[in-house]
């Protein structure tokens, strides 16, 4: 694979911010298997149909041996956004929590590194206040000079505990609304969510808006772009996944066993 231009391309980095809009609008569902490091990069990457990258912050944090929640140096975690976005020619975007404090100043310094498009997320703060969180990480952008993708991250349903479903999904429309009509590109609502729940937030939102992760149990990809959904990610999950994998070759080497047939090669 060859190099990716440097961050301090600025005219390839619009480029691919451009792209990573269309491919968010277009009516074919967006799906990016979220990466956590330079090699799980370029691994998905070299795939046949892989059109963007996104990666999951949840995983980098854990690879480097934080919790996740904000506890990673924003330092190192752009650093490792970075790393990634230079591994690659396609664009990449970041998961970028809550903005670790300073979210206008944290997307200025990922755009910096090559990074395109990001989640924020809005912890359920007082809307206005969240509002506020999105306006500032579209200023970086256009301070920046690209059209920056933000994936605004409404967790009504992952912190929603015991409350009424229909005021749950209610609070996700309220809220995804507030950060479309501030300029997001895309409202990310992460959790299990069932048809009628994924219908009424494309309706809400319209179509090509609405971006889901999905996990055991979730809509088929398929359903899902027939719904008017624009964009599946995985989240931590694919690096469940690997690390699942490692697992059980571990236990099969252990005791005795051999590396499965289908290894990757080294790069």
């Amino acid at each position: 694979m060859t190099e990716a231009p440097t961050s301090t391309d600025r005219s390839d980095i619009a480029a691919k911010a451009t792209t990573l809009a269309g491919l968010h609008a277009a009516p074919e569902i967006l799906q990016v298997v979220n990466v956590w490091d330079v090699i799980s990069a370029k691994t998905i990457a070299d795939i046949p149909g892989t059109k963007a990258l996104a990666t999951a912050s949840h995983s980098i944090a854990a690879s480097l041996g934080y919790e996740d929640g904000e506890n990673i140096p924003v330092e190192e975690m752009i650093t490792a956004v970075g790393r990634i976005a230079a591994a690659t020619t396609l664009p990449v975007t970041a998961d970028l929590e809550s903005g670790y404090g300073n979210p206008e100043e944290t997307v200025r310094r990922a755009i910096g590194v090559g990074i395109v498009g990001a989640n924020i997320e809005d912890q359920m703060r007082p809307l206005a206040d969240a509002v506020a969180q999105m306006e500032a990480v579209l200023r970086a952008g256009r301070s920046e000079g690209i059209d920056f993708v933000l994936n605004a991250r409404t967790d009504a349903f992952v912190k929603a505990g015991d409350r009424d479903p229909d005021d749950v999904l209610a609070d996700a429309v309220e809220r995804g609304k507030a950060y479309l009509a501030v300029g997001a590109t895309n409202v990310f609502v992460p959790g299990l969510l069932d048809e009628h729940a994924v219908t009424t937030l494309v309706s809400a939102f319209g179509p090509q808006r609405l971006s889901v992760i999905n996990v055991p149990g979730s809509l088929a990809p398929a359903r899902l772009q027939e719904l008017g959904v624009a964009r599946i990610s995985y989240g931590p999950w694919t690096q469940r996944v690997a690390l699942t994998a490692l697992a059980t070759s571990a236990r099969e080497l252990l005791s005795g066993g051999a590396l499965p047939e289908g290894t990757l090669p080294l790069n």
